[in-house]
């Protein structure tokens, strides 16, 4: 019965907090993603419900993921010609992100002196968790903190990410996309698609080659984490 309810629970508070986020004009800080996922903890710990007894009756949610991230493709392709117009400085713009958001949290972590295993943590929090859980056992951090530190992120950029762009004055939907799932993953792909087609396609290719390439990169890169 627990899992029934969950997953009816699941699908009700999302369905609750799209709606509330139109309502409030996609406000960022509001996004449908966010508001599920502090809704849903609250509910776990009033009620004393463990999370894996919820995830069992979620899990059906967890298994279109897949599907879901394939799915990405799609928009991508529509954006085909423009990609091909802005590849190289993509390209160029992803090796630094990558390096830019693996060793910018690594080294705040330095300067307040937390233990080596918690700065290699720390290392993949830009990505997405199966890559973050996966390179984090590798090099010797703790896979369950990574995943900590990838939801933190993901829902601080999605929160954010699109004031602070639009502070920089930065509005082309491709480079606000790209700039979200660069640094936000899933969320902020999230976040992306509620702004425009165009901003989540970016966002999603991001989110893929910023996986890839932070997987290649920290293994290279080990020795420069103090």
């Amino acid at each position: 019965m627990i899992e029934l309810l969950s997953l009816l629970m699941t699908l009700g508070i999302y369905l609750a907090s799209r709606r509330a986020s139109s309502r409030l004009n996609n406000h960022p800080l509001l996004s449908p993603a966010v508001l599920s996922i502090l809704v849903i903890s609250g509910i776990l710990l009033l009620f004393h419900i463990p999370y894996q007894e919820y995830f069992q009756g979620a899990r059906p949610i967890h298994y279109m993921l897949g599907p879901a991230t394939v799915a990405l493709a799609l928009p991508l392709y529509e954006q085909l010609s423009r990609l091909k117009k802005v590849l190289v400085p993509l390209c160029v713009s992803l090796v630094i992100g990558s390096i830019i958001g693996i060793f910018s949290a690594v080294l705040i972590g330095a300067s307040f002196h937390l233990p080596h295993d918690i700065l290699l943590s720390l290392a993949p929090k830009s990505v997405t968790t199966p890559i973050a859980m996966s390179v984090s056992e590798k090099i010797g951090g703790i896979a369950s903190l990574s995943t900590v530190f990838v939801m933190i992120t993901g829902l601080f950029g999605a929160a954010i990410a699109t004031t602070v762009l639009s502070l920089v004055r930065v509005h082309d939907p491709a480079v606000r996309g790209f700039a979200l799932g660069l640094s936000s993953h899933g969320l902020g792909t999230a976040r992306a698609f509620q702004v425009s087609s165009i901003a989540g396609a970016f966002a999603g290719l991001a989110m893929a080659l910023n996986g890839l390439v932070t997987a290649i990169i920290i293994p290279l890169l080990l020795f420069l984490i103090p």
